[in-house]
């Protein structure tokens, strides 16, 4: 069954002082795939500018945004309605060959998938390798969807969440040693560790959908974490059933709630926003961005 959504992300940056806007970098218009339909998308940005659409090397849309002129704020609205079909990822049958680790890809998938498969964060004294290895059985077979289950889970139960506006991501080994991190550094953790058992994985950058805060009945507590802004979660590709979704912040798998925007083989490739602009360093007053998820009824 397909669910519509619509999204409106605004991104205000202000400054007590005009200043003048280099090129920025904007991600956030999903493509078409089987499980998403892509029915509408618009771009607004104050002052005016100069946008161009290109893909980047993931396929990835993204729109190119020149301001033009000098100004005290810089303001992008995007927003888009999509169709998304989620099929229970339990449902997606693995190959024979996947279904435990650790377990081979073949030669073809290997070649495609090199770039998800291999570390990108050192682990010189082995700390994230024993810290994956935590989740494997030692006396019996370990079930593959059950390995990144246990460890989708345990991230956000043993971990303090951690919200954070400013850009970067902590490595593993800091999310470890801090105990703390916001999504991406969670989404990052897993990532690295899920590729130390041989399970090729990619950032995924987008939006998560929370019936509490679209119906306004929100209460402390009761909404998901990551909720009403950009979110991040991460895609297992696994023979047989493709990349699968794993969100361990929210402990969700399959993608249900989350609504996909951009995806990439590190956090620093798929930003919402990005770029710079020119002044005395005082001038900056700070950001603020809201995002709205509405389910659409049918």
């Amino acid at each position: 069954m397909a669910t519509q959504y619509d999204i409106v992300h605004t991104t205000v940056y202000r400054y007590n002082e005009p200043v003048s806007f280099g090129l920025h970098r904007v991600m956030f218009r999903p493509r078409d795939s089987n499980d998403l339909r892509v029915l509408a998308t618009d771009l607004q940005v104050s002052p005016q500018a100069y946008v161009r659409m290109i893909q980047d090397p993931h396929s990835n849309s993204v729109a190119l945004v020149q301001p033009m002129g000098e100004a005290t704020e810089l303001r992008i609205v995007c927003s888009f309605s999509i169709q998304q079909v989620s099929a229970p990822h339990h449902t997606l049958e693995l190959e024979p060959a996947a279904e435990f680790l650790p377990f081979a890809y073949s030669v073809q998938e290997r070649l495609d998938l090199e770039h998800y498969l291999r570390p990108h964060h050192d682990d010189p004294e082995g700390v994230l390798i024993r810290w994956a290895h935590q989740f494997l059985h030692s006396d019996k077979p370990n079930s593959t969807r059950e390995v990144l289950a246990r460890m989708n889970a345990h991230i956000g139960q043993s971990l303090t969440y951690a919200a954070r506006d400013e850009e970067g991501t902590q490595t593993p080994l800091a999310t470890l040693a801090l105990g703390t991190g916001s999504c991406r550094d969670y989404t990052l953790l897993m990532m690295e560790a899920a590729r130390r058992l041989g399970v090729a994985t990619r950032f995924v950058s987008g939006y998560l959908y929370d019936a509490a805060l679209d119906s306004g009945s929100a209460a402390p507590g009761d909404t998901v974490t990551g909720a009403g802004a950009t979110h991040a979660w991460l895609h297992a590709y696994l023979p047989g059933a493709g990349w699968v979704a794993y969100d361990p912040t929210n402990n969700l798998a399959g993608s249900g709630q989350l609504i996909r925007v951009g995806v990439a083989r590190d956090p620093s490739q798929a930003a919402p926003i990005s770029g710079s602009w020119y002044g005395p360093a005082e001038a900056y007053e700070g950001l603020e961005a809201t995002v709205q998820v509405r389910r659409i009824e049918s």
